[in-house]
């Protein structure tokens, strides 16, 4: 094996290690007391076994669910909560009172648990044994009167928790706590992101700034800054076997558009694109990054501004910001481990905001950027194009061009109001756009705000909504918005039920709140 062809094998080997889906467990806390006996307790235990082992063989859980044994008194409250947070591999509690369990035994460990939790309002049986029921089966099942006092003792100590309501083997309700967990994962995840910088911020641009370290206190993410030629030096130690094994991988997957350029000019500018995803990973790995962010206005002496190599970097899991934007691509990282492995995924990216169609009917937005557009988004033929760009002041840059598909999505845009961060949440209903665009050779997605075009931009420019966002089809406002509070940080919500009126309050209410 020679020189070159291990480098493109260890780089590969490590990307596939690095972006690899952690494996995640969740675990299950029945709440009791020994006031009943242990033949109570017995079924008590019983009961909470099997529905353990219902979810997880359900089907849909992303994750597996552990079974606890029944907590009766603080101090095994206490110490179990403990071990959840020394245990790397849990990513939080789903917590259910079986019977009475005495809110003020759970005070000490609630206060000390730094995993996400998920209040499981259920109950053994479905229905109401109306032949048979005695004093016995009442004291036993008395979660209707368990999980109140329960979840009293969460309001009083003013923590952040997920109720969820239903019988535990309805599909409804495990589709519920599956999209938690998945939410949960975020909480988890938002602890170890670190975003890369590459050079600084756009200048003078008000939106993608930030109090970097507020952000690591609230978030936990890590943002440092690089010096371009830095990463530059990187690229240009990337051998031109490494880079030749990668073009070729590129012309296998993608459709090649030359749009009348020469072949060999045409392969020399996709090289370019294949040494800056070969350079830019390996110096991001070698410092575990997970995010990165670049800057058209400082590109040192990269011969091109980063595009189809951002793409397919973003297409890995990384998170993307462009501009200095950190807080999108530390947003794009964590959006895209909360989906990771959903079933018939339809992708997460990194979009901006460009023009308006305002034709009665046809009212949407058309999302794209220069070129960092991420391809799990794409629906139908991706293709490299080779296009100017007048940004840069560099050659030509390679890019992959498409159009994304269709069907409801969620836009999130994190904004630093100066003494509060803000989770700004758009569902949205992506449509193909009227005509095809065959002058525009960037990767484009077309999307209607709810409730409409009118009053989705109006709440969001009200709101101070940036004009970057992280974008997902695969996730949901409520998750989203459950990831914001458990963060403890403001979310404004725009959907179908959003008036202009209940917004203006809803943010006059948050600035005196927050």
């Amino acid at each position: 094996m020679n020189e070159n062809t291990a480098q493109t094998r260890t780089m590969g080997s490590r990307r596939t290690d690095y972006m690899k889906k952690k494996i995640y467990k969740f675990w299950f806390c029945t709440g009791s007391q020994d006031l009943y006996g242990e033949e109570c307790l017995a079924k008590v235990a019983e009961h909470s076994r099997m529905i353990v082992d219902a979810l997880n063989t359900g089907g849909n859980l992303p994750f597996e669910v552990v079974l606890k044994p029944t907590l009766i008194t603080g101090e095994m409250i206490r110490s179990v909560f403990n071990d959840a947070n020394a245990d790397e591999e849990c990513a939080g509690a789903i917590t259910w009172m079986h019977t009475f369990s005495p809110a003020k035994s759970w005070i000490a460990g609630l206060q000390e648990c730094r995993k996400p939790l998920l209040h499981l309002h259920t109950q053994f049986n479905r229905e109401i044994p109306y032949d048979t029921i005695d004093m016995d089966f009442m004291n036993e099942n008395q979660s209707a009167h368990g999980d109140r006092e329960f979840g009293h003792i969460f309001s009083r100590l003013n923590l952040e928790r997920k109720v969820i309501v239903g019988h535990w083997s309805d599909d409804a309700v495990q589709e519920k706590i599956a999209s938690w967990m998945r939410t949960a994962v975020g909480v988890i995840e938002s602890r170890h992101v670190r975003v890369m910088r590459v050079a600084d911020n756009m200048r003078n641009v008000a939106v993608t700034e930030g109090d970097k370290v507020e952000a690591q206190i609230r978030f936990g993410w890590e943002v440092d800054a690089y010096p371009i030629n830095e990463v530059a030096a990187e690229v240009d130690a990337v051998s031109k076997g490494a880079v030749d094994a990668l073009v070729e991988e590129y012309y296998s997957q993608y459709e090649i558009l030359p749009d009348g350029r020469d072949e060999k000019e045409f392969r020399r500018h996709v090289a370019e694109q294949a040494a800056m995803e070969i350079g830019f990973e390996k110096f991001l790995t070698e410092r575990d990054y997970h995010a990165i962010v670049t800057h058209f206005g400082d590109l040192g002496s990269l011969r091109q501004l980063p595009g189809l190599a951002i793409q397919r970097l973003m297409e890995k899991g990384y998170g993307f910001g462009a501009e200095g934007d950190w807080k999108t691509a530390a947003m794009v990282r964590i959006m895209k481990l909360m989906t990771q492995d959903v079933k018939d995924a339809k992708g997460t990216s990194f979009f901006e905001d460009y023009t308006y169609n305002l034709v009665p009917g046809k009212e949407g937005i058309l999302q794209a950027h220069m070129l960092e557009v991420c391809p799990s988004v794409s629906d139908g033929p991706v293709s490299i194009r080779v296009q100017p760009l007048s940004m840069g002041e560099r050659e030509d840059p390679a890019r992959l061009v498409f159009t994304s598909k269709t069907g409801p999505g969620v836009a999130v845009s994190l904004i630093d109001l100066g003494k509060r961060f803000r989770l700004i949440i758009n569902s949205v209903d992506c449509k193909k756009t009227e005509k095809p665009m065959p002058k525009l050779p960037v990767a484009t997605a077309f999307w209607t705000p709810r409730p409409s075009l009118a009053v989705g931009a109006e709440a969001w420019i009200l709101a101070g909504g940036a004009h970057h966002t992280a974008f997902s089809y695969d996730l949901t406002a409520e998750q989203m918005c459950d990831w914001a509070d458990a963060m403890g940080i403001e979310a404004v919500v725009i959907d179908q039920d959003t008036t202009i009126r209940r917004l203006k309050n809803e943010l006059r209410w948050n600035s005196l709140y927050y």
